[in-house]
């Protein structure tokens, strides 16, 4: 299918019958039983978390309570690293990889923050405050819009240029998490940036900036990762991603929440991709799994999180990780974001890599081939948490061979 807007109508009959069905159920209990939704009906809160807050509520709806074993409890404030669930992330800094003398030692450190933590931070990365700034700026601009601006751009499609929801998949979420989100698709982009918000007036033109410099970004990580994992960058994946490649952006926003010991900003999840790259106000709340353990990330100002994705893992036959990481929120502070993911085509199928696989030298395949069409086919049929994606492309471990 066309990265191109659907016809509105299509997209509003669509819309409309996934809300009503939507409705429905959240009408009912686990027993089928009629249920109220405190004082908001399904309509006002498919407004968005941003609504919800600028009206002033105190109490979080019923809709947003996780259950008791997913709640995430109070957010620490402390910056000691003994026994605080916080994290400081390995630093890859792009100005040591640029230099020949320092470029094997930063190599290493991104190869152990892939393997060990499937997370990272970038720094001295080129990108001017014009850029990162701007973007998250407009973005900020974006969210204070009047509803029914914002409201132009939602759909039912996955597949459409530009989309506007809330939580994370409000058709489906048994319980919504405590987001608004605007997702733009980047590749081709001037196929594509037709159909982006044309308010706020800039948001085209920072956007594009900004959508440009980080796939430049990605490219230059992407290519270290390859050297890193011994896989020869000259042609191969890196030629595919010079002359073809997927790029999505999602814009968030996470209000300050009534309570937020009762929920999230997006639930426990892996990324499906190659490489996202996480810009950030100063506001924290992306946290890790690591250990067993939920850490707090702690930011770097003026840094990109970057994380490994499951194309990632399963293209690395398991060296690298794509880990589950989630948001948390806070009541006192709105938090921007801007999420950049990169990958292949949708339609390329990806494997493990042929130079990582060798029985004889013990490592076997360990993931089955996956594309896009695979992944839409998990979503239309499971509810997208606990990584269960990636671990349904994984292969059984080789049975030891017979003495």
């Amino acid at each position: 299918m066309s990265l191109v807007a659907a016809p509105m109508a299509i997209v509003d009959v669509a819309n409309a019958q996934l809300q009503q069905a939507a409705a429905a159920a959240a009408k009912k209990d686990e027993d089928g039983h009629e249920q109220q939704e405190s004082s908001y009906d399904y309509g006002a809160l498919m407004k968005g978390v941003r609504h919800l807050s600028d009206s002033g509520i105190t109490r979080l709806p019923d809709r947003y309570v996780l259950p008791a074993s997913d709640r995430p409890g109070v957010l620490a404030v402390s910056s000691s690293v003994a026994g605080s669930g916080r994290v400081k992330l390995p630093v890859v800094n792009l100005a040591g990889l640029r230099d020949p003398c320092q470029r094997a030692a930063v190599l290493a450190t991104l190869d152990a923050a892939c393997r060990e933590y499937g997370f990272f931070q970038v720094v001295n990365h080129g990108f001017g405050s014009d850029v990162s700034g701007g973007m998250l700026d407009v973005a900020q601009r974006f969210f204070e819009l009047p509803l029914a601006e914002r409201a132009r751009h939602m759909s039912a499609d996955v597949r459409a240029p530009v989309r506007y929801g809330t939580s994370f998949n409000q058709a489906k979420d048994d319980v919504l998490c405590w987001r608004d989100f605007l997702k733009l698709v980047c590749q081709p982009l001037q196929a594509v940036l037709p159909y982006w918000p044309q308010q706020p007036a800039d948001l085209r033109d920072v956007a594009t900036r900004y959508a440009t410099a980080s796939h430049r970004l990605f490219m230059e990580v992407m290519e270290a990762a390859l050297e890193a994992l011994g896989i020869p960058t000259a042609g191969g994946v890196l030629g595919e991603l010079a002359a073809s490649s997927s790029h999505m952006m999602t814009v968030n926003c996470y209000p300050a929440c009534p309570q937020p010991e009762l929920t999230l900003g997006m639930p426990s999840h892996s990324d499906y991709g190659l490489f996202t790259f996480v810009l950030q106000d100063h506001v924290e709340g992306l946290q890790v799994m690591h250990d067993g353990r939920w850490l707090t990330i702690d930011p770097i100002p003026g840094s990109f999180v970057v994380n490994v994705g499951d194309h990632l893992e399963i293209y690395s036959n398991g060296r690298y990780k794509s880990a589950l990481h989630r948001v948390h929120v806070n009541s006192t502070r709105p938090r921007i974001s801007v999420a950049s993911f990169h990958s292949l085509p949708a339609e390329r199928v990806i494997g493990p890599a042929p130079e990582l696989v060798d029985d004889e030298a013990g490592n076997p395949r360990r993931y089955m081939d996956t594309d896009f069409a695979t992944f839409l086919a998990y979503l239309a049929s499971a509810d997208g948490k606990n990584k269960t994606f990636l671990q349904s492309r994984k292969l059984p471990a080789a049975a030891p061979p017979c003495l």
